[in-house]
């Protein structure tokens, strides 16, 4: 539960937000990057966040990971492409104050990992967990996303949604209406900044 005195915050999805979605062929579909090789992320990313973090903003990243509860990988290589994600944003000068991955997919094959789940987007679990953590005015804050469920997960945690459509996740969106669309990552901090709840 936020609190009145908190600080805004943004909270950011990874693919298709951060880092590019994979064409895979096994599965016909457009997908987060399952090995370190296919991991590219977006040259807008960083300029964007640090100047997001200068001006008091801590950033967050929320994602729904169900590759290894699909069986399509292994959690080794999951946290690989993670731990390689975070490394290159510190190296660019950008510092995340949290990060939230939820593994478990409703239909997934392995056991522990399908099923129902509390953490899963659009659920606000993790939204709600960082707001206690670290002292966010939830309704101060942005949920950045380029899917309907990240804009539903905004709306259940009390806080603004902002759209970045991704061509390759076209099929995910178009039933939720965003607070405010970007159609590249170097405009967020000009939306960010300029909302009427901004405050250091």
């Amino acid at each position: 539960m936020s609190r009145p005195e908190g600080r805004p915050a943004l909270f950011l999805d990874r693919d298709g937000v951060l880092n590019e979605l994979v064409f895979y062929a096994d599965s016909n579909e457009w997908e987060s990057p399952r090995t370190l090789a296919d991991l590219r992320i977006r040259p807008q990313v960083a300029p964007a966040l640090r100047t997001l973090a200068a001006a008091g903003w801590p950033l967050f990243l929320v994602s729904n990971q169900p590759s290894f509860a699909k069986g399509k990988t292994s959690l080794e290589a999951l946290r690989a492409v993670h731990d390689a994600l975070q490394q290159q944003l510190l190296r660019d000068g950008v510092t995340l104050a949290g990060v939230y991955y939820c593994y478990h997919h409703p239909q997934g094959r392995v056991p522990g990992y399908s099923g129902p789940c509390a953490c899963r987007k659009p659920s606000p679990f993790f939204l709600n967990q960082a707001a206690s953590s670290f002292g966010l005015d939830l309704k101060a804050s942005w949920m950045v996303g380029d899917q309907d469920l990240d804009l539903i997960c905004a709306r259940n945690a009390g806080c603004r949604s902002l759209l970045i459509p991704c061509e390759a996740s076209a099929g995910k969106r178009g039933t939720v209406e965003p607070d405010a669309c970007i159609t590249d990552l170097s405009l967020l901090p000009g939306v960010v900044l300029s909302s009427s709840f901004h405050y250091l």
